[in-house]
Order: structure tokens, then sequence, then C-alpha cells
């Protein structure tokens, strides 16, 4: 018997010769771009990709009065906030802070009637939204500056988990978000 092929067809040896030619480009790409992409992240060029933790979709603080009313308004002001916690896990807002105001307070309410109680926290549960409105629980500004003629409020809301998160609160008419 002949180690060599029948005329026109091609040896075992030769097939398994050109096979590994075939490959070894694509292989020898895949090691070179595997070390370039090992070195650019052992050199911190990932940059610093952080997950969403929380989303705020809507940020309102309602005027206290209407423009051109003759006397200043006065008094605290509610906010119109719906917080997103997309994650796995609850969440708390625990504090809030606003140049328009220098003291700020969580409030928890069961209703337009009940006049709330201070909250340390309000929680945001995991993969789920709450809506905050004078109306239910709420961030009230307390003596807060005059804002009225201001477009927006910058609110720094502060979660347990999620860290800050500053947003710019449109200023509306009274009562609506």
């Amino acid at each position: 018997m002949s180690a060599t092929a029948a005329p026109g067809r091609v040896s075992p040896a030769a097939r398994l010769s050109d096979l590994a030619r075939a490959a070894a480009g694509p292989v020898a790409c895949a090691a070179v771009l595997t070390g370039l992409l090992s070195a650019w992240v052992a050199t911190g060029g990932t940059g610093n990709i952080v997950p969403v933790r929380i989303q705020i979709s809507q940020a309102a603080v309602p005027m206290r009065g209407y423009p051109g009313a003759t006397a200043a308004p006065s008094g605290p002001a509610g906010t119109f906030l719906t917080i997103v916690n997309p994650t796995a896990a609850a969440d708390e807002l625990i504090a809030v802070r606003s140049p328009a105001a220098t003291h700020i307070v969580l409030r928890r309410r069961t209703g337009p009637e009940d006049p709330g109680t201070v909250a340390g926290a309000l929680t945001i549960p995991a993969k789920s939204s709450i809506t905050l409105t004078p109306f239910g629980d709420d961030v009230v500004l307390r003596d807060p500056v005059r804002f009225e003629s201001d477009s927006t409020v910058p609110l720094t809301l502060t979660f347990r988990h999620a860290g800050t998160v500053t947003v710019s609160a449109d200023v509306t008419a009274p009562g609506t978000p």
C-alpha cells in the first residue's frame, strides 16, 4: 500500500496542515486582542462605569403662590419626585440638601388630611418606584428662600446605598407637578 492518496484526493496529513495554517491567523489575532484588552483593563482604561442605582424621573417644586400676588410667598414648599430603583435591593432616601432651603425634612403621611410626621428615611423598594407629593410622603423645604422667579431648584438627594443624586427640580404652578 502506498502512503500517498489517490489522484484527486488530499491526504489526511495535508488536510491537517491546511487546517492548521487557516486557523493560525484568527488564533493569533485572538491572542493579541486578549493581551491588549488585558493591558487596557490593568492600566485603568475601562474608565469609571457606574451601574445605574437610582433614577429620578420627575422633579418639581411648586410655587407657594401665584406670580404677581400682592403678598410675598411664605411657608414651606413641598415637592413632587418620582424615584425609580431598578436594582434588586431596596434603598432609602435619607437626606435632601438644596441651596434654596437650610432645613429640609422627609415627611411620611397617610393621606392629604394627615399633617404627617418627620421620617428619618423613605424606602424605595427593589425594582420599583415611589412618587413623593405634597399630598402623601414628601420632601419639604422649610423656610426656603424665594425661588418662585427661578426656573429650577437644585436638589441633592442622598440614598443609603446609591449615594447622592443631584437633580434640577422644575419650578411649577402652585399644586402642580
